[in-house]
């Protein structure tokens, strides 16, 4: 997988490349990237990106003429690459679409700054629009890493398939509760101890639990997942069944 960056500050772009996990992948192979300042393909000598939007208003809209000849240095539009726009303005952002986007061969994703970039240019180069959420950045770079950080972990070989399969999202329930040393946690508010079940060393008893951990948070923090999961059929019988205890017992309090 490859991912291409075109942006008015490449620097928080390699930055997060360089580090933790992302720099092990780069280093193995696994990830490429490139990020592509826009001023370098600025027209003027003062590398000018930006202008006040036709129509009036608030603000300073991105030029389309640099941002344009930086995706053509890109390779926008060739076959294999597939441009993104992160925008508030787009569909929304999910594990799922992060699941399709680790599959491309390279994602070339473009960062909007001020209020955003001219129509022409997503009429002409943008595959898909995506908003990482109902809120508004200031910094499309932002959005852009929080895409690559969902996706590159779930390319084959970055993380084990293990620690992915009970991560929050997957199977339509978020993640159970973790506990590690020491068993018993003496703080300023109070003393906290890991949960008995944890120590027991019984696996099909803390399979079990945490399930029902799993449905008890999402119930509370994300039921829409529950009810998505319902629909789509995501839960086996032992799940389902463990949901009707879960509700009911909350509607009893």
């Amino acid at each position: 997988m490859k991912y291409t960056v075109v942006s008015l500050f490449p620097e928080i772009i390699d930055a997060f490349f360089a580090t933790s996990i992302m720099s092990r992948a780069v280093t193995r192979g696994i990830v490429e990237y490139r990020s592509i300042n826009i001023r370098d393909y600025a027209l003027d000598r003062h590398s000018t990106c930006d202008d006040a939007p036709y129509g009036g208003g608030a603000g300073m809209l991105m030029l389309p003429e640099p941002l344009a000849r930086a995706l053509n240095a890109a390779g926008a539009g060739a076959p294999g690459r597939r441009t993104v726009y992160l925008s508030p303005g787009g569909r929304l952002f999910t594990q799922d679409l992060a699941k399709e986007l680790s599959k491309e061969t390279e994602l070339i994703l473009v960062c909007g700054r001020y209020e955003g970039i001219d129509q022409r240019i997503i009429d002409l180069y943008i595959d898909d629009e995506i908003s990482i959420g109902d809120y508004v950045l200031s910094s499309g770079e932002t959005a852009a890493l929080v895409l690559i950080d969902a996706s590159y972990r779930l390319i084959d070989d970055v993380i084990s398939a293990e620690s992915l399969d009970e991560e929050s999202f997957y199977g339509g329930l978020l993640e159970y509760p973790q506990y590690t040393r020491p068993e018993i946690y003496d703080s300023i508010v109070g003393e906290a101890r890991v949960p008995e079940i944890l120590l027991s060393g019984h696996h099909e008893n803390i399979r079990r639990w945490r399930l029902r951990k799993r449905i008890e948070k999402t119930l509370v923090n994300r039921p829409d997942l529950l009810r998505k999961g319902m629909e789509k059929g995501l839960f086996d019988d032992e799940t389902r069944k463990m949901i009707d205890e879960v509700s009911s017992a909350a509607e009893e309090l």
